[in-house]
């Protein structure tokens, strides 16, 4: 696999190439961490993602590490260089089989916005090397619809799982269905 540039979290105001969608979800900030830390999630919501493995032990945090394995053939070691579990998180490549790829990385926002909703948005940076960064331009668009249908899928998963029940001393405890 080829080395990634490392990116700090300035990468995601000054990268190259950069795609941002948004949403609503009817959840809470909690149920959608606990989506986005089940690896088998991804592949149900992100179409690209086939498989994710994290290589760190829970609490995930700043530094934990997971391999990502897509369609095509691609592959991504990531790195998290930001986790606030119920708030943000974001994570960049640190080595990939994509052989035109710099650098990049992946930013999630969500703001509680009471009554059971949550404002999630997702920030993707690139910083494209060799032919992609000359049909960067052509692809732009698809790249921007491609966040925002899997942005809606997220939302549609997420709303359709149950909520997991914590206990007093944060455990987990039975599975339910949110309450209409």
């Amino acid at each position: 696999m080829k080395e990634c540039k490392p990116i700090d979290m300035n990468f995601f105001d000054e990268a190259p190439a950069r795609f941002e969608a948004e949403t609503e979800i009817v959840a809470s900030p909690e149920k959608i961490f606990d989506v986005f830390e089940d690896a088998r999630s991804w592949a149900q919501w992100a179409p690209p993602i086939q498989r994710v493995d994290w290589t760190s032990p829970k609490p995930f945090g700043i530094g934990t590490t997971r391999t990502v394995t897509m369609s095509m053939g691609i592959v991504g070691d990531e790195r998290f260089i930001a986790w606030e579990r119920g708030r943000r998180m974001a994570f960049c490549f640190t080595h990939t089989t994509v052989p035109n790829m710099a650098a990049f990385g992946e930013d999630y926002h969500v703001e509680d916005l009471g009554n059971g909703r949550c404002r999630v948005r997702w920030i993707m940076a690139l910083d494209p090397e060799g032919a992609s960064k000359t049909f960067m331009p052509l692809t732009a668009p698809l790249m921007r619809w491609s966040l925002r249908f899997m942005l809606g899928r997220l939302k549609r998963y997420v709303e359709s799982q149950p909520t997991r029940a914590r206990s007093s001393a944060g455990g987990q405890g039975e599975s339910r269905r949110d309450a209409a």
